[in-house]
């Protein structure tokens, strides 16, 4: 009998600090040891679904109670609705688009740091002169971590004949509406800075941006690439209205693809 047949599963493996109930899964049950078996290409929470045929999709889906059929197996339930949330997060999640690095923390608080260019930066330095500085030193101002998250209220009486492939589309919805609460997050840092003194410069437009406004932003990022436009919807109809947006190969580019293109 395999391993992840017999080992105990139990509620306790959600508290284990800095890793996650399938981290802890995978140490005690590697999946490595399964290469070149049946189960390879499963993680180990696959393996323990497996182990108690609970099917979260397919024809064949099970209810949510089947989850809760031994108290071992409704230890697997929580991980569930979680893999279902980050599914949500990770289709509607754009901020990678806008961010340079990730950085974990475990407080309420956070101070960033700040790089300044001193005065000679860009040019060649003769011989038996100093090099120009970069100096980097921590933000004044500490930034206030926020929180985004959902509480769900449910009776076990209302969820457990539904099928799990059904729950998950709920679940999933959730995890697209946080991101993107964060995102928005993201863009109100960029436009008002983060308490540093250092937001965003902002131009206001008497109408509809042409093709000249976004020109000028492309020109004044430089030396930055301009990669990401972020826009509410009536404003990205007024640019893909613009005529340069409607060249034949960008049009064809957004068909073929769903991307949108820029004549940039």
């Amino acid at each position: 009998m395999a391993f992840y047949e017999t080992m105990k599963l139990e509620k306790g493996m959600y508290n284990v600090s800095g890793k996650s109930f399938s981290q802890v899964l995978e140490e005690l049950d590697p999946s490595r040891n399964y290469i070149g078996t049946e189960l390879e290409g499963l993680d180990a929470y696959q393996r323990q679904l497996k182990r108690f045929d609970i099917k979260v999709s397919g024809e064949n889906c099970d209810t949510v109670e089947r989850f809760f059929q031994t108290t071992e197996s409704a230890a697997l339930f929580p991980e569930f609705v979680s893999r279902a949330v980050q599914q949500g997060i990770d289709r509607a999640n754009h901020l990678s688009d806008m961010i340079a690095t990730v950085t974990r923390i475990d407080a309420s608080d956070y101070r960033t740091v700040t790089a300044t260019n001193g005065s000679g930066v860009g040019s060649a330095v003769t011989e038996g002169n100093a090099l120009p500085e970069t100096v980097i030193q921590n933000q004044a101002s500490l930034v206030n971590m926020k929180k985004h998250g959902r509480l769900i209220k449910s009776s076990y009486e209302a969820l457990r004949f539904h099928k799990l492939d059904l729950f998950a589309v709920m679940l999933r919805q959730i995890g697209a509406e946080i991101v993107r609460e964060q995102l928005v997050e993201a863009a109100t840092v960029l436009y008002n800075g983060d308490g540093n003194n250092n937001a965003a410069a902002k131009t206001t437009l008497k109408a509809a941006p042409t093709y000249s406004d976004l020109l000028s932003l492309w020109g004044t990022v430089a030396p930055f690439e301009l990669n990401t436009l972020i826009a509410s919807t009536a404003t990205m109809k007024d640019l893909l209205s613009i005529t340069e947006f409607k060249d034949a190969v960008a049009g064809l580019n957004f068909q073929g693809t769903g991307n949108i293109g820029t004549p940039m």
